[in-house]
């Protein structure tokens, strides 16, 4: 998914409250995707005060939305740099085109990992038997020394596991017995938990990761802090459980890592790790997909998209800031 706005380490400026239990809970923003009939997503990562857990660097979470009414999702085809794509979806279907050849579906409880590396494109389209769209577009950023790796593709359907009363499907890493092969370049856990009403859990976690957990529906409580439904909670590294409660069904999205312990540039679709490397992505961008001077450089082209690709937006007038 295209980040539509110029700066996403400025985009989410909300309050983040912590609470007595250590608990800090970040607020969303509503962010449009552009176009006349434009698919509104709440995203709770980046924001100013916090930019990664672990390597997990943008979260974006939508629906369920009524394509009839919102259109769905149509993004053209659009660069990245220096971070992994993670699409799960719990509703609808989206086709996926890039520029190494891949097309696939997204399809719930099926994980699409694209990997950008040194540079790729691709569109995002939810296929026209879509009637309700809903789910979450993750980022993560490279570590230095993997950023500039060969683009690719890669489709996982993980196998469910369980928690107590809880099911768990764990697209990127491995929790309670579920997991998959999806390639990563630095420790990380990614899952879904869908809770039962009434019921509370204990996730068991790894002490060396900080963790997030998203709360997609439900009345969650994490160690006795209620969590409001599209809010992120973050917990700092040291902790080895979490307890989860629900007086309502509830589905989570758990997302860790080691701390990444870098600093980031992150403008627009590209992930660098000075002003000059994204100034030097966008102008690549521009002149030869743009522009078409050179279908075969950087990002190449996605073939069977029906239109134009996405222009980047104007750079700011300062220099963007590392961040971490």
């Amino acid at each position: 998914m295209s980040n539509l706005e110029r700066d996403p380490a400025e985009v989410v400026a909300a309050s983040a409250v912590l609470t007595d239990a250590g608990v800090e809970i970040l607020e969303p923003r509503d962010v449009p995707l552009g176009g006349p009939r434009a698919m509104t997503v709440r995203r709770t990562l980046p924001q100013r005060r916090r930019s990664l857990i672990g390597g997990w660097c943008f979260i974006d979470h939508y629906g369920p939305d009524d394509v009839s009414t919102t259109g769905g999702m149509r993004v053209p085809p659009h660069p990245h740099t220096g971070l992994q794509t993670v699409s799960w979806l719990f509703e609808g279907e989206i086709d996926h085109r890039d520029s190494v050849g891949s097309h696939a579906l997204v399809r719930p409880g099926e994980l699409n990992l694209m990997t950008a590396g040194r540079g790729i494109s691709h569109s995002e389209v939810s296929t026209p038997g879509t009637q309700r769209l809903h789910g979450v577009q993750l980022w993560v950023a490279l570590p230095d020394a993997s950023r500039d790796v060969a683009p690719f593709f890669e489709h996982h359907t993980p196998v469910a596991g369980s928690i107590g009363p809880a099911s768990v499907r764990t697209f990127v890493g491995s929790l309670a017995g579920s997991g998959t092969s999806a390639t990563v370049f630095s420790p990380l856990v990614g899952a879904e938990v869908v809770i039962p009403a009434g019921a509370t859990i204990e996730i068991p976690l790894e002490a060396g990761f900080e963790h997030g957990v998203l709360v997609d529906t439900g009345d969650v409580t994490i160690d006795g802090t209620p969590i409001p439904v599209s809010h992120l909670a973050y917990l700092r590294p040291g902790r080895t459980s979490l307890s989860v409660s629900t007086r309502a069904d509830a589905r989570i999205v758990l997302l860790g890592g080691e701390p990444l312990g870098e600093h980031i540039v992150m403008w627009w679709n590209f992930i660098g790790r000075s002003h000059e490397d994204v100034v030097a992505y966008r102008a690549q961008w521009q002149g030869e997909v743009i522009a078409g001077a050179d279908p075969r450089g950087r990002f190449g082209t996605v073939e069977g998209y029906d239109g134009t690709p996405l222009p980047a937006p104007e750079l700011p007038t300062v220099r963007l800031r590392p961040r971490g």
